[in-house]
């Protein structure tokens, strides 16, 4: 099968377009042929060597966590599938939906949203369970709150708005100016734009910040957050990391640091609110798989709105 690999760690064109062994299925796993994938920075801080300490130096990687396709192939074990279904789910660390065919557990997958495009549901997974999981279960979110969504534009943020709307949340997204629009359609009630105003210079307090982009901190934030309100992040730093440790003990505002746990029930909450057309995904471009080292360089440049997916087949 063609899939792009890397054979060491750097920028992006350690990316090789080659062919390689199809994957050989588990009996709890699904043989999927990957019609769409997409792009997340934690691809690219991967393939750099960012997280070396997590992902090893063994090589060659197929990165990629995001995949919607056809299994064609169930193991002795699976239960739920069946050659011909089409799904939408996630890869096991670290990857591999960069590729014709993949290997993915059972209890990483789901039916795809009839209403989704194979590239719309290759979107989904990552950066939706992330907005999900940390609103949910990082903020405790509930009806009437006043929620922030800072990033509200990107691949988390746009996914986040949705979802805290989905909620009944009063959302807040903080964008640049050319994306206050966008937000808008996503159902904020209100834009703040960051390169004419700092949201945390506002008067409104908030019972939840999710800070999509990482661009600020606990410490930055705490005048407009309420006195029991929470702060949240999924991208950490030293600083966001003392703070959740030291807020979950004390009284008053957290800190918490939130990392995604990929699992079924999810992605089918996921898939019955975009059925619903509570959720859509926003995808600024599409590169095929062969160009995928253009897309991450384009996912580097923090210039893209919501997600880049990556056309693998027809």
């Amino acid at each position: 099968m063609k899939a792009v690999v890397i054979r060491r760690y750097g920028d992006a064109q350690v990316l090789q377009y080659e062919d390689v062994e199809q994957p050989k299925i588990k009996p709890t796993q699904l043989l999927v042929k990957v019609r769409a994938s997409s792009v997340n920075p934690v691809d690219w801080k991967i393939r750099k060597g960012m997280l070396s300490l997590l992902t090893g130096s063994k090589f060659p990687k197929i990165l990629g966590f995001d995949v919607a396709g056809d299994v064609v192939e169930v193991g002795s074990q699976v239960t739920h599938f069946k050659p011909g279904n089409a799904i939408y789910g996630s890869t096991s660390f670290p990857g591999g939906g960069y590729a014709e065919f993949v290997a993915i557990p059972e209890n990483l997958a789901v039916l795809k949203p009839t209403n989704l495009s194979y590239e719309e549901a290759a979107a989904v997974p990552l950066a939706a369970l992330t907005a999900l999981q940390a609103l949910r279960d990082g903020g405790n979110i509930q009806t009437g709150q006043n929620v922030l969504i800072n990033g509200a534009a990107g691949g988390v943020g746009s996914f986040a708005v949705q979802i805290a709307k989905a909620f009944g949340a009063v959302v807040t997204g903080v964008s640049s100016t050319k994306n206050l629009d966008l937000v808008k359609s996503l159902g904020a009630d209100r834009v703040i734009d960051y390169t004419r105003q700092d949201f945390t210079a506002d008067t409104t307090q908030y019972d939840i910040i999710f800070d999509a982009v990482g661009k600020r901190s606990l410490s930055q934030t705490k005048k407009v957050l309420k006195s029991n309100g929470i702060y949240i992040t999924t991208l950490p730093s030293s600083e966001t990391a003392v703070q959740s440790v030291l807020t979950a003990f004390l009284p008053g505002q957290k800190a918490k640091l939130v990392f995604e746990k990929p699992n079924a029930k999810d992605l089918l909450y996921l898939k019955e609110l975009i059925e619903a057309g509570k959720i859509r995904a926003v995808i600024d471009r599409t590169f095929p798989l062969q160009e995928l080292a253009a897309a991450h360089s384009y996912s580097e440049s923090e210039r893209a709105v919501g997600k880049i997916a990556i056309a693998v087949a027809n």
